[in-house]
């Protein structure tokens, strides 16, 4: 199912509750109504555009669930590749966590724990212990032939102090969206690479992130992220489909979610460094909502 202009408000908001948490994001309470056009909105004012910022990153929900995945490869120039993965997400007193399971193009288990917020950390379990990944390790691939990093999933740009917002536009989903542009911070460039700066579309009727893209020296689109679809499971619109598209070489990968298990209460350490020793164990099959796709 892909989203439509007039996509009916409570189910589109429902919908952004999992995907905010999903891929490290917040949002506000939506409120009803018919979306305005463009004119209708204008372009908030300095003080406006910084409540707007600063009511996305502080919002967000609680619960717990777990998602089968699949990150699809697909090159421009090449066969497609399917990696399986587990994901589980959640929210503690810093922000939003996720705990990421990936089997590489060798058969091996890639762990990952992706804390957001202010002073957000990505671990990898390496040799035996969990790792803190550097600035330039966060633009590596989570596993070779893919176009998702940890950067990608983290988002720290949306925590960056130098936010503008530059217009209201239309989002990839053909949505009014405020476009608010990020600059890297000072002493952080030369780690970021050729990146300069980040753009995050944030939907006007409910200040949820829709679209990003990292920008280079030339304000070039380097990379993109977009929402694509949803599916109901079990009363809720969770996400279904997702794009991360290398704008420079044309490959993307694709997240695909094939199975969801909602509601869930986890061990109290779960999203614990330490307990990435251990692989997580998904919920029983009974629990666990088949996705096709």
């Amino acid at each position: 199912m892909r989203f439509a202009g007039n996509f009916a408000p409570a189910i589109f908001w429902r919908a952004f509750l999992l995907f905010s948490v999903l891929f490290g994001t917040a949002h506000a309470a939506a409120p009803a109504g018919k979306m305005p056009e463009l004119s209708q909105l204008g372009k908030p004012d300095a003080a406006e555009a910084a409540r707007i910022l600063s009511e996305f990153r502080k919002a967000g929900i609680s619960g717990q669930f777990f998602l089968e995945i699949e990150l699809r490869s697909r090159p421009a120039r090449g066969e497609e590749r399917v990696y399986p993965g587990l994901l589980w997400g959640g929210r503690n007193e810093r922000g939003n966590v996720t705990r990421i399971e990936m089997i590489d193009g060798a058969g091996v288990s890639q762990r990952f724990l992706i804390q957001n917020g202010e002073g957000g950390k990505v671990w990898r379990f390496v040799e035996g212990q969990s790792v803190v990944l550097g600035v330039a390790e966060l633009f590596a691939p989570l596993i070779t032939g893919v176009e998702i990093t940890a950067f990608d999933v983290q988002m720290p740009f949306l925590y960056w102090p130098d936010a503008v917002l530059e217009k209201t536009t239309r989002s990839v989903l053909g949505r009014p969206a405020y476009a608010f542009l990020v600059r890297v911070p000072p002493g952080l460039g030369s780690q970021h690479g050729d990146i300069s700066a980040a753009r995050a579309y944030l939907d006007t009727q409910f200040n949820a992130l829709i679209q990003t893209e990292l920008l280079g020296r030339n304000n070039r689109v380097l990379k993109s992220f977009a929402f694509v679809s949803l599916k109901k499971v079990s009363e809720q619109y969770i996400p279904k489909q997702a794009d991360y598209r290398n704008e420079v070489t044309r490959d993307k990968t694709r997240l695909q979610v094939i199975g969801a298990a909602l509601n869930l209460s986890l061990p109290p350490n779960f999203f614990s460094p330490e307990n990435l020793a251990q692989p997580g164990r998904p919920p029983l099959a009974a629990q666990i909502v088949r996705i096709e796709p």
